[in-house]
């Protein structure tokens, strides 16, 4: 009976942790940039909605039986068709997300093939659609600045690709130091622009993403050799310490 449970939740809640952060952080930091309103709340809904959509759109695709997938896959387009049109006709303006939202939703569903898994690509594209979240809660607060907008959703960029690559380097590419350089170099040069254009506080909070991102991998490859190897929840651990302090230096030095 907890099986079988398990297995039809695992039909409507997919089974990728890290997605949550991915949408959270960056709405949270346009939260930061225009300040909270209640219609924030529509906004993160539909976000949620969106998001589960897209994951049952691929999740299907993949299926090589999909009946059980059908049900979830007409409620979640169903309720995004409404809160999209709601929170649509209140800031018309939101409809220019359509212009990122709709190719990269068709490149990842694409992808989403039987026995396929999901590549970095995909995940950079994941990393698109959740950043169109930074410039619509701004404005959703208020801010129409462009350059406000730009900067935001700048930093929100660099520290979720910067996710991608360390979450990468510790599992699909465990013990690959070519990859783990790259994401620890990428961080850095993330340091660098973060002391020359934005408050000290950024390039102190780039500074200590950067050695996590080089740390962490040797810490994996340590512990693995020792026969305690660290489990994807750890290292899960590790990014929500890094989203919350990304998120509280937003509402506390956002540009």
């Amino acid at each position: 009976m907890t099986a079988q449970r398990g297995r039809t939740g695992h039909k409507w809640l997919p089974h990728q942790h890290g997605a949550w952060p991915m949408l959270a952080v960056p709405l949270l930091m346009g939260v930061a940039v225009g300040g909270p309103n209640a219609w924030h709340l529509l906004l993160a809904t539909t976000a949620v909605t969106g998001y589960l959509a897209s994951a049952t759109v691929q999740a299907w695709r993949r299926a090589r039986k999909r009946d059980a997938l059908d049900l979830p896959l007409r409620v979640y387009l169903a309720a995004l068709a409404v809160q999209g049109v709601v929170i649509a006709a209140a800031f018309p303006v939101l409809l220019a997300a359509v212009v990122v939202l709709a190719p990269t939703a068709l490149v990842v569903a694409a992808e989403a093939k039987p026995g396929s898994r999901r590549d970095i690509a995909n995940s950079l594209m994941q990393v698109v659609q959740a950043l169109v979240l930074v410039p619509a809660a701004a404005v959703v607060g208020g801010v129409t600045d462009p350059a406000r907008l730009a900067v935001a959703t700048g930093i929100a960029a660099v520290y979720l690709v910067g996710t991608v690559l360390v979450v990468r380097s510790v599992l699909r590419e465990r013990g690959n130091r070519g990859f783990a350089g790259f994401s620890a170099a990428f961080h850095g040069a993330g340091v660098v622009v973060a002391a020359i254009t934005l408050p000290a506080v950024w390039a102190a909070l780039g500074l200590g993403l950067m050695l996590r991102a080089a740390l962490l991998p040797l810490v994996v490859d340590r512990r693995a050799r020792a026969g305690r190897p660290l489990r994807p929840v750890h290292v899960g651990m590790v990014e929500a310490v890094a989203s919350v302090a990304v998120v509280v230096v937003s509402f506390v030095a956002m540009p």
